[in-house]
This record gives C-alpha cells, sequence and structure tokens, in this order.
C-alpha cells in the first residue's frame, strides 16, 4: 500500500470564466467545500469571478483558508475581496508563490492562464525541479481530448509513459485528492529510454 502523502495546501487552477457549462460551477464549489472539510488551504489565482470565485467562495463559506496570488493590475479588475491575497510583480512569479505554497495542483476547467499553469506544474515534476502532484478534475469529460494528445505525444516518444501516468485525473474531487494523496514521483530523468 502506498504511504499517504501529507497535503496541507492545495492549489487550485482554473478559468476566471464560468464556462457554458452549469456543472463546471457546481464541482468548483464542490472541490472548495471538500478542501474545507479536509483542512486544507485554498492557493489559487486570487480572482472572485468564474470558477475562481467559485472555488474561493465555497472554500470560504465552508469555514476554510484562501489565498490568492495575483498580479496587482489584475486585482484591481477581479481580486476577490474576501480573500487572503499576495501581490506580485508578474505571472511568473505568481506560478513560483504557488509552487511554494502549495503541495499539490488540481486543475479544473479553463483556458490558456489555466493550461499554461498546469504544464509548468507538470514540467517541474517531470524535471525534478518539485515534486507536486498534478490532477485534472476532469468535469463532464473536459479534459478527454487533453489526455487523447498527450497519450499521442508520449507515443511518438517525445514524454516517456512514467511522466504520463504522472498526471492524475478524476472526476470527483474527493477521488482526485485521494489520488493525490497516494501519487508517487516519476524518475526526472526525461531522456531515458526504456519505456
Amino acid at each position: 500500500m502506498k504511504a499517504i502523502r501529507y497535503m496541507k495546501a492545495i492549489c487550485v487552477i482554473c478559468g476566471s470564466n464560468a464556462g457554458r457549462d452549469s456543472r463546471y460551477a457546481a464541482v468548483a464549489s464542490e472541490l472548495g467545500r471538500e478542501l474545507a472539510s479536509r483542512g486544507m488551504t485554498l492557493v489559487y489565482g486570487g480572482a472572485g469571478v468564474g470558477l475562481m470565485g467559485e472555488v474561493a467562495d465555497a472554500t470560504l463559506d465552508a469555514g476554510g483558508e484562501a489565498i490568492g496570488i495575483i498580479t496587482a493590475p489584475l486585482a484591481e479588475k477581479v481580486g476577490h475581496p474576501r480573500v487572503q491575497v499576495e501581490t506580485v510583480a508578474t505571472l511568473h512569479e505568481r506560478k513560483q508563490r504557488f509552487s511554494e505554497l502549495a503541495d499539490a495542483y488540481i486543475a479544473l476547467p479553463g483556458g490558456f492562464g489555466t493550461l499554461d499553469e498546469l504544464f509548468e506544474s507538470i514540467t517541474w515534476n517531470q524535471l525534478g525541479i518539485h515534486e507536486r502532484p498534478t490532477g485534472l478534475l476532469n468535469v463532464a469529460g473536459f479534459y478527454d481530448p487533453l489526455m487523447d494528445f498527450l497519450r499521442r505525444v508520449s507515443e511518438q516518444g517525445f514524454v516517456r509513459q512514467q511522466h504520463l501516468a504522472s498526471v492524475l485525473v478524476g472526476d470527483a474531487p474527493k477521488e482526485l485528492l485521494g489520488a493525490l494523496q497516494r501519487w508517487t514521483p516519476p524518475d526526472p530523468n526525461k531522456w531515458k529510454t526504456d519505456d
């Protein structure tokens, strides 16, 4: 049986828009409540709108703690008024703070910013820069096409199978959080050719 990884803070990366499917917001709220019930701090992008706002509101309403990392221009436009906010100068600094504060990453549906943050976390694991499990909360199959593409990337020899397998996928917050707690870091040598 795998050891259970201790996780105090989870970085949730997701859209500052709500998306067209109401299930996205419903699961974002479910995730926020689950984090609060487990005593886990939400670390996220600091916005009070879209899925970011949903997960933060649900965490706070359930008695949990939320820390937002946001640039000053974004804070003025969309910053969450109820969240402990840390302002940084650049999006690069924001991602560095995510890694410093959080023990794991969960990606809800989102756009370019979500994908940028998701792939940086995965790449840092691949290279051994950090050891933070990364999971996709696959609401309504949102990430199915991405996982199909990543399997093709692996089949074509650009990503080792063990690195692909280290990206966890779950349909529900409880399931995914459990998988993140059982995660084992991959071998950071991405150039081995034995798989």
